[in-house]
């Protein structure tokens, strides 16, 4: 969000998931998009076969939706700045661009010229790994495209240069002129069903709803007036990655985890279970008894997305209805209702009658919601913005102009990893997920079918790196990085290439989170769980 905000004024996926199959070029970059985002994968697999679209895939795994792309490119990890310099220098270089685009909605480009120059094919060859020819190959397809779609997920965004990285593939679309028009845009694929709505809604340390900056006079008078208080806080809250540093240091007395285990999803487990053992205070909000919640003071039963009302947000800003379908078990209250039970005992009572009232309230403050009201998407949902109830919502964002106006290229230098292997930590180490288990299994592994056919965590290795290392298929192995250690089964996988391991995160029993770096992003804090340094050997 970082850096589509810095690039664009906006944070948000920029087209639709429909959009897709109007595009002439895909390019797909850090997306295990058949195992993560399986129905949109979908739409990219219809594009292909059915449209004869174009595929690029650029990721360090040979994933299964390379098997649909016309070019894979395999990128050294943490090296996704130096190939989309690349790009952008065969681009500029052989007069690819849209001159037109570029000179009437951007600003920036002579410094971006510069900063790319150097960033020949060969030279980005040598830090990335992708042959110089595959990579100007695949920057003529993309810049050939009248319409290029760019599709990004958290291979993109978990590194010490996430922010970097988004900003470049920014770089990217406007330099193609590939912004406000039906099949193009740049696209993060949110994580979850809702991620898109948390950040909407302010579940961010330094804004309101709808992205409103707390250090905004305006929108803190705003919220003071609807929530009848006399002040608000000017100054932004602690990222989640602050947090728990702040708990080790005895700064942070108390956490209300809400929805999340970070005792699997961390990085650097071993130093986070410190980190909330130092707690004075620990209250957990959630559908089941997860790994942080047995640690808590206080365990807060809450109701899941089919007993309760309200909407949901997803990732092309599409707002729809979900409705309770089911009663909520035992004493499982819906989340609002947690909160404002909570809130009355603190001496501010939020008497609110239901889902409805809450949204009528977000509505008067949140101008990009303003026209989004329960009647208006009983049946199909609305994209933000919508300012008003006339107004039919927004699929294509920066149609006419950006969200500030001209957009900004950024001039951007390729820095490598926080970590790097060397003689006792030889393979680099990267994380996902795998398609038959979510996140850190709170719900797919209360599934006895998801769990026989993905029962337990397992090392992807190339069968080049399984002969080094002396170990066969099947076989329990020890992976240790500089903080930590796991057993795994070996697992020889035509995705994995040389030199680079995979850990699914999802298994508290070997979690992965155990082995990867705290090195954080310097803008948002995002942990660089894509990238560290481990050794495996075979247990005894």
């Amino acid at each position: 969000m970082a850096g589509l905000a810095a690039a664009f004024g906006s944070g948000a996926m920029t087209n639709t998931i429909g959009d897709i199959e109007q595009s002439d070029v895909i390019l797909i970059a850090g997306s295990n998009t058949t195992e993560n985002h399986p129905v949109i994968a979908t739409v990219v697999k219809r594009a292909v076969h059915l449209k004869g679209k174009t595929l690029i895939v650029v990721d360090p795994r040979r994933i299964k939706i390379s098997d649909f792309a016309h070019t894979w490119l395999r990128p050294h990890l943490g090296t996704d700045v130096a190939w989309i310099n690349g790009m952008l220098h065969v681009i500029i270089a052989e007069n690819l661009h849209s001159k037109e685009f570029v000179e009437s909605r951007t600003t920036g480009f002579e410094a971006l010229k510069q900063a790319v120059a150097r960033y020949t094919p060969e030279y980005v060859e040598a830090i990335t790994g992708i042959p110089a020819r595959d990579l100007t190959e695949a920057a003529r397809l993309f810049a050939g495209a009248e319409r290029g779609s760019i599709l990004y997920c958290m291979g993109i965004t978990q590194h010490t240069t996430g922010t970097d990285n988004v900003k470049s593939l920014a770089n990217l679309a406007m330099l193609c002129g590939n912004l406000g028009i039906a099949g193009g845009g740049v696209n993060p694929l949110r994580g979850q069903n809702n991620v898109q709505g948390a950040c909407d809604m302010g579940g961010l340390p330094d804004v309101f709803s709808g992205y409103q900056k707390v250090a905004d006079p305006q929108a803190r008078a705003r919220m003071q007036a609807a929530w009848n208080v006399d002040r608000l806080p000017e100054k932004p809250g602690l990222k989640v990655t602050d947090m728990l540093p702040a708990a080790h240091d005895g700064t942070l007395k108390a956490m209300y985890i809400i929805g999340e285990n970070p005792l699997v999803s961390d990085p650097d487990l071993n130093h986070a279970e410190k980190s909330l053992g130092h707690l004075e205070f620990l209250v957990v909000q959630d559908i089941f008894m997860t790994e942080t919640a047995a640690k808590a003071d206080v365990v807060l039963p809450s109701a899941c997305y089919a007993e309760k009302d309200g909407t949901f947000s997803n990732t092309e800003r599409r707002v729809q209805r979900v409705r309770k379908a089911v009663e909520p078990p035992g004493d499982a209250r819906e989340d609002w209702k947690i909160i404002c039970a909570i809130a009355g005992r603190m001496g501010y009572p939020m008497p609110y009658a239901d889902s409805r009232e809450i949204m009528d309230e977000l509505r008067r403050v949140t101008p990009s919601y303003a026209g989004i009201s329960y009647e208006r998407i009983e049946h199909e949902g609305i994209h933000w913005p919508c300012p008003n109830e006339e107004h039919p919502g927004t699929p294509i964002l920066h149609r006419e102009q950006f969200t500030i106006g001209r957009g900004i290229f950024h001039a951007i230098d390729w820095v490598p990893p926080a970590e790097r292997t060397d003689v006792d930590f030889p393979l680099y180490l990267t994380t996902g997920r795998v398609l038959y288990q979510y996140h850190t299994g709170t719900m797919t592994m209360k599934t006895g079918g998801l769990n026989e056919i993905a029962p337990e965590c397992f090392v992807e290795i190339s069968a080049f790196d399984a002969k080094a290392n002396g170990v066969q298929e099947g076989h329990l192995v020890t992976i240790a990085s500089r903080r930590g250690s796991i057993q795994a089964r070996i697992r020889v996988s035509p995705k994995a290439v040389a030199g680079t391991v995979f850990l699914p995160f999802h298994y508290a029993q070997a979690a992965a989170n155990r082995l990867t770096s705290d090195a954080l992003d310097p803008v948002c804090g995002i942990p660089e769980f894509k990238v560290c340094a481990v050794k495996l050997q075979r247990a005894a």
